[in-house]
Order: structure tokens, then C-alpha cells, then sequence
């Protein structure tokens, strides 16, 4: 599984909650987020090159997009250059706000590239051709998560402006398109009212995945015996950090963290990934080796 950065924890903890058997292995690019205001093709790059390594190094069943703008820019590159199946987040929070909107008309937020990307308006297209999309883009509510920043007058100022435009749309539900957002729960939810359901895409991208595990018969042999697993979480920004504002946004699953170093110029860039002083291993093992089949996905 991998986000920008703390994003795709939301996806993570509906993971370990419904799948507690398997076990995960989360990259956070936080050396390189933000990815809503990048090109696509750098992002459809750092995917490629993260997804890879996941696949090469961790030899994971099936990966999880857990980025909105990943998704939107490489879902269909990365199913068709990977060995695994591959699970992005937009189908699943469109499939779930089409449920929750009782008028058929709703709203989807997103950064700069998810919403440029047109990729809400074509999966709506797919999935209920039916229904009314008005999308919003936000800069700079992914930023203020990064920085551990979820309340505030400066947040809530900022979400109120943003939102107002979308809000004059006459929406009952709104899509929280971007897997940062969900830490940002109360102050939107606030900004739009209680008339607005509020939707995220982590959950029902974990209740895909389980189904996609089942269709796949690839669950976990040990689900259902109690077994708790293994998580490892992985960053490219600061280890220290990554481990203190992860914790706080996922919970005690998070405990340390690896280095992931993204291929590049230069003997320093290697894509494998590093064991930092045993603290962010999470696996059991000497080292902090990868187990055998460890999943992307949880």
C-alpha cells in the first residue's frame, strides 16, 4: 500500500480493522509529497517506481493505490505492468457516494491533480450514469495534514472558502476524494452542514479489497484463527517524523519506520528499503527482513 505520505493511513487502519489477519507493508512518500500539484506523468513515475519495489522487495500479493491522485494518474499503467492485482480508491468512494446521495447529485473534493484529472467524472460515467458530479478541488488542506494540523482557525478558514462554491451546488453527500481529508472530518463537516453526508473512500476500499482477496482465494491462511498481522510501515521523508505524526494519525500499529530511498543519480538512491536501528520492524524477523507473500494490501 502507498500514499504521498499520511493520506493513505486512513486506508491502512480500515484495513487492519477488517482484515487483522494480514499483513501490510505501507510506503509513505513523504520525501516527495505533495502529488497533487505535480504533473501526472511524475506522478504515474513515482508510482511505477514505488509499486515496483513493492512488488520486488516485499514480493506483496495485491497493492493498494491509497492516493487519490495516484490513482487517478496511474492505476491502469501499474495493473498492466504488475504481476499483482492492483486496488485503487476512486471506484470504491464513487460506488459509496452514489449510495449515500438521496437526490443523485453530489460533490467530490479532491487536489489540483484528482480533479484535473477528470477521473470522478468518468469513474461516475462507469458506475452510475445516472447521477450529477460537481467537483472542488482544494489546495492546501493535504499540506496542513502533512504538518499534523487537523483543527484550527486557519484550517477551518480555509475549508469554509474553498467549499463555498460547491455548496451553492445544491449537493446532499460529498465525496472526501483524497485519502488526507478524512483526518479533516469535523472541520468540513462543519463547513458544509449536517444536511451534506460526508463520504470517505477508506472504508469501502478496504471492504473491495476484502472482496477482491476472497474472489482471489489470496486471504490470509490464518484468518480466523485471532492472528494479528505484521505491519511495516516505510517513508522517503524523515523517519522521525513520519513515526511521530503517523502514530498519531493511525494508532499503535505504528511504531517506526524503514527508510525507502527512490531510485535516482548517484550510489546514496537505492530503491530497496533500509531497517533504521530495528525500530519501525514490525515483522518479527532478524534485521527486519520482509516475510515471504507479505501483502501491499494488509
Amino acid at each position: 500500500m502507498f500514499d504521498s505520505g499520511f493520506g493513505g493511513l486512513t486506508v491502512a487502519r480500515a484495513t487492519i480493522d477488517l482484515l487483522p489477519a494480514e499483513d501490510l507493508v505501507y510506503v509513505g512518500d513523504t520525501g516527495r509529497y505533495p502529488y497533487g500539484n505535480r504533473a501526472q506523468a511524475e506522478v504515474l513515475e513515482f508510482a511505477m517506481e514505488i509499486g515496483t519495489a513493492l512488488v520486488e522487495r516485499h514480493d506483496v500479493k495485491l497493492l493498494v493505490v491509497a492516493c487519490n491522485t495516484a490513482t487517478a494518474a496511474a492505476l491502469d499503467d501499474l495493473t498492466a505492468a504488475l504481476p499483482v492485482p492492483v486496488v485503487g480508491v476512486v471506484d470504491p468512494g464513487v460506488s459509496a457516494v452514489v449510495e449515500a446521495s438521496r437526490s443523485g447529485r453530489f460533490g467530490v473534493i479532491g487536489t489540483v491533480g484528482t480533479i484535473g484529472s477528470g477521473a470522478y467524472e468518468s469513474a461516475v460515467g462507469r458506475l452510475a450514469p445516472g447521477a450529477e458530479v460537481v467537483t472542488c478541488a482544494c489546495p492546501g488542506l493535504v499540506e496542513f495534514v502533512e504538518r499534523g494540523v487537523v483543527a484550527g482557525p486557519e484550517i477551518e478558514i480555509l475549508t469554509r472558502r474553498l467549499l463555498a462554491p460547491l455548496l451553492a451546488q445544491d449537493i446532499d453527500a460529498l465525496l472526501l476524494g483524497c485519502t488526507h481529508y478524512p483526518f479533516l472530518g469535523r472541520v468540513i463537516g462543519d463547513a458544509v452542514g449536517r444536511h451534506v453526508v460526508l463520504v470517505s473512500s477508506a472504508d469501502e476500499t478496504a471492504f473491495a479489497l476484502a472482496r477482491l482477496l476472497d474472489s482471489l482465494a489470496l486471504r490470509h491462511p490464518d484468518t480466523g484463527s485471532g492472528r494479528r498481522g505484521r505491519h511495516r510501515f516505510v517513508t522517503s521523508g524523515d523517519i522521525r517524523a513520519f513515526t511521530e505524526l503517523g502514530s498519531r494519525l493511525l494508532g499503535p500499529e505504528l511504531v517506526g519506520a524503514e527508510r525507502w530511498r527512490p531510485p535516482g543519480p548517484g550510489p546514496s538512491l537505492d530503491p530497496a528499503v533500509v531497517p533504521v536501528g530495528g525500530a519501525g520492524d514490525r515483522t518479527g524477523q532478524p534485521g527486519g527482513r520482509p516475510s515471504d507473500h507479505a501483502p501491499a494490501n494488509g
